[in-house]
């Protein structure tokens, strides 16, 4: 007989004024603890709540047919703070900390430490971990597999993902409280996946978020083979090799290009407008031939902020 989802409250906290806060797990298959999936940590991370939802529904309909494999287990956190997002706020609504700089957690702790502790507690143990995760600065971005460099990284998993950019950073030292992180330390093979947007929804990238996670399902063996989009050959990084440009005056921000476009070096990519006469104070020139792998978003921008990244070629 086929398992159904099995759902669990992962944390759950009494509230004063509203419905008690809960962290909510789904649970599918049985057996060795194979994938563990985190969805939104903040309360903008639309696009990667719904991309979870998206994955709770269609390994619903996978555990059904019977094409999650024997003696395998998933598990899928679509939201860990849901207060933020009710409220509109990115970081803990009471006082502004980040549950994703709490990790390992300490049950003992503040408020979001308790939370990251339940959180880990739950994910420990899974031999596969992916952070559907939001970009340090606004902006939208090139979907891609991002990994820190702790010696345990593993970029030839992450290629399974079939995602055109495998992207590796060193960590710096407030890094080392990022769920990606010490999961890694706990011996959990984890990615950060980045979906190209984060509080808006874009069907187009979800899709191609969620292809990438079934991909690696196939490909590592933890559900049977599914018809997906073409993969990409993975273009492995170093971010530390971006070349980012960034803006020569304080203003309106007018994109040109948007992620993905291949630029040459000289063409215009943004211009930057007077909020006062409408004139244009400058225009963002590129400087070497690459493609488009960040763009800033907001409408505003102030002098020095990062406006682009671009993969040289």
């Amino acid at each position: 007989m086929c398992q159904t989802m099995r759902q669990e409250t992962i944390f759950e906290m009494t509230s004063p004024c509203r419905d008690n806060f809960r962290i909510t797990g789904y649970h599918f298959g049985n057996g060795e603890k194979a994938l563990a999936i985190v969805g939104a940590m903040r309360g903008d991370e639309v696009q990667q709540q719904f991309i979870c939802s998206q994955l709770v529904n269609r390994l619903q309909y996978i555990e059904q047919q019977g094409h999650i494999t024997e003696g395998y287990s998933i598990l899928v956190i679509p939201s860990c703070n849901p207060f933020s997002m009710n409220v509109s706020r990115r970081f803990w609504a009471m006082d502004s900390t980040d549950i994703n700089r709490m990790f390992p957690g300490y049950d003992q702790g503040e408020t979001t430490q308790r939370i990251a502790a339940a959180i880990f507690t739950a994910l420990n143990g899974y031999h596969y971990g992916i952070q559907l995760a939001s970009y340090y600065v606004p902006g939208d971005f090139v979907p891609h597999v991002r990994m820190l460099k702790t010696g345990y990284e593993d970029v030839e998993t992450a290629r399974l993902f079939g995602m055109k950019y495998v992207t590796t950073y060193q960590p710096r030292p407030f890094d080392t409280t990022l769920l990606n992180y010490n999961w890694q330390l706990w011996n959990t093979k984890a990615f950060s996946l980045y979906s190209g947007h984060t509080s808006q929804i874009d069907t187009g990238t979800c899709d191609e978020t969620i292809d990438a996670i079934f991909r690696m399902m196939q490909r590592t063996g933890i559900i049977s083979p599914r018809p997906l989009r073409a993969a990409y050959e993975s273009i492995v990084i170093d971010e530390a090799s971006l070349l980012h440009i960034k803006a020569p005056h304080a203003g309106i921000f007018r994109r040109v290009v948007v992620p993905n476009r291949r630029v040459v070096a000289g063409e215009t990519l943004a211009n930057i407008i007077d909020p006062y006469n409408g004139k244009t104070l400058c225009d963002v020139k590129n400087t070497a031939d690459g493609i488009v792998f960040f763009t800033h978003n907001r409408p505003l921008v102030l002098q020095n902020a990062l406006l682009f990244k671009i993969h040289t070629l």
